[in-house]
């Protein structure tokens, strides 16, 4: 990947995805392609002020998607890599909302209680893409806090096996909406290959959210993002998995909780064995006293747990072949 070429790609408003499958592509690229892309906020740019309600604004579907994008030699079997190079703001503001029965602290449609819903409420949040800022206002009394920002994408996957269509709000195997902190610039994010040509989308970028995305809404904007694909053929990856310079981390999502911390906590113990040679039960034995587990979200259709391991306590290895790295390498060289 000495000069990768690049693809720069900015969707008209009625381009965008809004599913995960089911929709065709929009181009086809070659692995060793660089994607200048813009992605807009979960509401589609519809919510603007603090006055503007979810509810109110006739939004018919949320977390639109830029792709997807056909993959050249991508096959079942096979992994993507999808290394996030750079993600900033397109605006200078970002919004966030409660909406009325969704959200990790209220009655939901499956967590059905007599409990009223919570008040519909938005905040706009200052961005100051030049201190690299979020400014929280408060509405209740007079309160102003800078926040790190932190941008990452919410919603990165391909099309699912069997010939499934999920809306962009689920996260699966397939990748989607896992809404963790994780999908930062930086790291590369792996996902399994279930139809010909994968059909890579990615969308809902998060100007930051904090881990468990309590409320539901993390602080929504557009983005311009920056992403370098490649292949690994014949290599099969059952559940997303993300490496950075100093991590390896798998994703597990389903319903209910404990089953996603399952989820990525086994497929660590797997990805342990196949890269990094530990039998199963020393990997059990070692992830169960060295591991973090972050929660990504307790909203969505599915939760995401995320099992993370410090690359500094592992045996020398190449995990996906050294793929990360190559990535990091080709990346810097492009900024």
């Amino acid at each position: 990947m000495n000069s990768p070429r690049l693809l720069t790609v900015r969707p008209a408003p009625g381009e965008f995805a809004w599913t995960f499958g089911g929709v065709p592509p929009v181009a086809h690229i070659a692995p060793g392609t660089a994607l200048a892309v813009y992605t807009e906020d979960a509401f589609a740019g519809r919510i603007r002020s603090v006055t503007d309600r979810v509810s109110k604004v006739g939004i018919p579907l949320l977390n639109p998607q830029t792709g997807p994008f056909y993959i050249e030699g991508a096959e079942p079997g096979d992994t993507l890599a999808v290394h996030l190079l750079s993600i900033d703001p397109a605006r200078d503001w970002g919004v966030s909302s409660t909406i009325p029965l969704f959200g990790a602290l209220t009655s939901s449609p499956t967590t059905a209680t007599l409990q009223s819903p919570l008040p519909e409420r938005t905040w706009i949040w200052e961005l100051d893409r030049a201190r690299r800022t979020c400014r929280f206002r408060a509405q209740d009394r007079d309160l102003v806090i800078d926040l790190p920002m932190d941008p990452m994408h919410g919603t990165v996957g391909v099309a699912p096996a069997n010939g499934e269509v999920r809306s962009a709000l689920v996260p699966d195997a397939h990748g989607g909406n896992m809404d963790t902190p994780e999908m930062r610039a930086g790291v590369t994010c792996f996902l399994g290959v279930n139809v010909p040509g994968a059909l890579l989308s990615l969308g809902d970028g998060h100007a930051r959210q904090g881990e468990g995305e309590a409320c539901g809404v993390a602080v929504e904007t557009a983005m311009h993002t920056t992403v370098l694909i490649d292949l690994l053929k014949g290599v099969r990856t059952p559940w997303p998995r993300l490496e950075s310079d100093t991590y390896i981390m798998t994703a597990g999502s389903a319903r209910p909780l404990e089953d996603a911390f399952r989820i990525a906590q086994l497929d660590l113990v797997h990805w342990l064995g196949r890269d990094y040679g530990l039998s199963h039960m020393d990997a059990y034995q070692l992830i169960t006293q060295a591991l973090e587990s972050p929660l990504a979200n307790l909203c969505d259709t599915n939760y995401t747990a995320v099992a993370k391991m410090r690359k500094a306590w592992l045996p020398p290895a190449t995990p996906h072949r050294g793929l990360h790295q190559q990535l990091r390498e080709t990346g810097r060289r492009l900024l």
